[in-house]
């Protein structure tokens, strides 16, 4: 069996030796994920798509408590309507695909494929929008959406990709800007309770800012490779869009008036996300409470009398239970089973034999940590339960560690640079505010702005760069 389990992970490059291949690695052998025969697009795998189907249930059921309502919008996007708004066209121009012919005839417009869907927002909404009655507007999508990208990683940087995007639509700034915070905190809130990612909040900096927008909010996380991914943002447009579209209400007092709004979003990236926060060298490790599938089960001895029917007796208690749950009673051995499963990061393995009948027992194996329990069927549900919310909680504080261990105050621009070198990670530092500082820390030290965090530190007055007078204190580091 152990030959068979070496067999099978080392189809898997060593995360140390190549991170970039091992992810590749995890996305092919743990079938998430497949190439197709267009460059930049791939295909979700079922047991790839399933991850996201939970990450869409869960999200979808936290967007409508506060009130959003899901719509769908057209795929094309006509070029007038796109040019309406200067800034946004000009931050996707690079990124957008035309339709240029239906069937066989030339269009007499251009229709760009939606790379994010604010201006067919703004036009319905200036349609259905009249009064104060009409306000707020809480709408989101789930869709796919196009950028024409020169490189593409699985799940990181697709042509196509899947996601969803909130656009509101409200009276006033302040409702609008509460919205934006709000929708932020649900992002970071099932990032750490779900995904058992921890995450850095905060404000992008102008130059990292939505094409559009006058604010940006993001999550930020740091993968197993000390590089941050950005999970999640959430934007306030004032009522520039409002403006550009002639979106316009009357107010109570009787008078015409630009709503405010705001647009959120996050991607199959975080799929990605979870693959470099918590995969190792045997593959894929998914946190219980989006894993397709929570508990393995594996009959030992299959062949043997009752076996099957008793691993089947406790599959069904636990799916009674509302855990998801499969049992491989395939003809496959116990060891390539084992190896499958670890390397499709199940998060919990339950092997159940003739001895463990006789003893009212099973074998419980935890993914994360390789620990082996004996443990009784009486009340195995809650046993189930408690050692998911167990797994969690230690994947959570093992990149809570990874995050903190690797993250650290600098006070100059040279000390960025060599603890970039050193070790990677994030550098807290002071900054002035100006773009040429910032520009400064991305050619010599390689390392762009992830952040002004919500939570600031006060570690020098000078900003690191110049020496200037320093306003705020940035998280810098490289991203995906």
């Amino acid at each position: 069996m152990a030959q068979e389990k070496t067999k099978q992970v080392s189809q898997i490059t060593d995360m140390e030796t190549d991170f970039a291949q091992w992810f590749t690695d995890v996305c092919k052998k743990a079938e998430l994920i497949d190439y197709s025969s267009i460059k930049g697009m791939f295909i979700y795998r079922p047991y790839g798509y399933a991850i996201w189907e939970n990450i869409q249930r869960i999200l979808d059921a936290e967007f409508k408590k506060t009130g959003a309502e899901n719509v769908a919008m057209p795929m094309l996007i006509p070029e007038s309507l796109l040019q309406k708004e200067k800034d946004h066209v000009e931050g996707f121009a690079p990124e957008c695909a035309w339709v240029t012919y239906g069937g066989s005839e030339k269009l007499e417009e251009r229709y760009c494929i939606r790379p994010t869907s604010e201006t067919l927002f703004c036009e319905h909404f200036k349609s259905i929008i009249h009064s104060h009655r009409d306000l707020p507007k809480m709408y989101n999508q789930w869709c796919s959406v196009l950028r024409w990208e020169k490189t593409s990683r699985p799940f990181l940087r697709h042509r196509e990709f899947l996601w969803q995007e909130g656009h509101t639509m409200h009276a006033t700034a302040e409702e609008a800007r509460e919205e934006t915070q709000r929708m932020l905190n649900v992002y970071a809130d099932f990032l750490e309770n779900v995904l058992a990612m921890p995450v850095v909040k905060g404000q992008k900096t102008d130059k990292e800012k939505f094409n559009g927008a006058e604010e940006t909010y993001t999550v930020e996380c740091m993968m197993h490779d000390k590089k941050a991914l950005q999970s999640g943002t959430s934007h306030y447009f004032g009522d520039g869009f409002a403006k550009a579209f002639d979106i316009t209400f009357t107010g109570k007092d009787n008078q015409l008036h630009y709503p405010h709004q705001t647009s959120w979003g996050v991607s199959t990236r975080m799929i990605g996300g979870i693959i470099m926060t918590h995969g190792d060298n045997n593959g894929l490790v998914l946190p219980p409470r989006i894993a397709p599938v929570q508990v393995i089960v594996i009959p030992v001895a299959q062949h043997k009398q009752g076996v099957i029917e008793a691993n089947e007796a406790v599959m069904a208690r636990l799916a009674a239970a509302g855990i998801r749950v499969k049992m491989d009673a395939s003809d496959n051995s116990p060891g390539w089973k084992f190896a499958e499963y670890e390397m499709k990061g199940v998060p919990l393995r339950l092997e159940l034999g003739p001895k463990d009948i006789e003893k009212n027992q099973c074998v419980l194996v935890r993914r994360d940590s390789g620990e082996k329990t004996f443990v009784s069927l009486d009340n195995i549900e809650a046993t189930v339960a408690e050692m998911l919310d167990s797994i969690h909680e230690g994947l959570y504080q093992k990149a809570k560690k990874n995050l903190e261990d690797n993250t650290y105050a600098c006070l100059s621009l040279e000390e960025v640079k060599e603890k970039m070198v050193q070790r990677g990670g994030f550098a807290k530092a002071m900054w002035c505010g100006d773009l040429e500082c910032e520009l400064r820390m991305k050619e010599e030290a390689g390392v762009s702005s992830r952040c002004i965090p919500f939570a600031q530190e006060h570690l020098s007055d000078t900003c690191a760069c110049c020496g200037k007078p320093a306003k705020k204190m940035v998280y810098w580091g490289v991203a995906y």
